[in-house]
């Protein structure tokens, strides 16, 4: 009976999974994140080390992992990321040893990284990798939205939509591309694209010893 006790109700065990959204600077993939994380208790922020300075308000551990420059790069040498990437001079990396053992738990586990860090993620672990791209409706909305934020000058801006335009090239790199024109409607597209993830068969890791209870005479 030891197989059947993997299940409660109408629950099975399964293995967690590694949800990425990428997105180009102020199509919402942060929002979105927000949402997600908000309203979905089984799905958690995967924390990330980087070398860049702390901002007011966040918090070492729960936002990043704040780190010198030194220790980001003994930890590359050590191999003790998943995926890392350099983005406007400062490094960003997620380690292996927390989120191995959250997915053999069934955890989930939410990433905020661009397509260089989906590609590294994706090879070494594609089983558990389930990649998200969100496009905005419109270039001109896009510069709207960074506009509107007003906290960037000109320069700053349009180096940003350099940089969207070199991201959205990398749209067919994903397993599904949602676009943002509704907020609320992009959130119900990515959460019915985690629920069906996460029902597949090969994630259920406890079906095998419900079947095969059922199947006993």
């Amino acid at each position: 009976m030891a197989e059947a006790s993997k299940h409660t109700g109408d629950t099975l065990q399964r293995r967690g999974l590694m949800l990425i959204l990428s997105s180009p600077s102020g199509a919402g993939k942060t929002t979105i994140s927000r949402m997600l994380l908000d309203r979905d208790p089984q799905i958690s922020l995967s924390v990330s080390a980087t070398t860049r300075p702390k901002r007011p308000g966040e918090v070492d551990g729960v936002h990043y992992h704040f780190v010198d420059s030194a220790t980001f790069d003994r930890m590359v040498d050590a191999d003790e990321f998943y995926e890392w990437a350099s983005v406007f001079g400062h490094c960003y990396g997620t380690p292996k040893s927390q989120i191995r053992a959250g997915l053999k738990e069934g955890r989930d586990f939410l990433f905020d990284i661009d397509w260089q860090g989906t590609q590294q993620l994706y090879q070494k672990d594609q089983q558990d990798v389930v990649r998200v791209f969100i496009l905005p409706p419109s270039i001109e909305e896009l510069r709207r939205r960074l506009t509107g934020r007003g906290t960037d000058p000109a320069e700053v801006i349009q180096a940003r939509m350099e940089r969207a335009r070199a991201e959205i090239s990398h749209w067919d790199g994903y397993d599904y591309v949602v676009v943002n024109d509704d907020v609320e409607e992009c959130f119900g597209k990515v959460a019915a694209i985690l629920h069906a993830e996460r029902m597949k068969r090969a994630r259920q890791t406890g079906l095998i010893g419900f079947v095969r209870e059922l199947m006993r005479d």
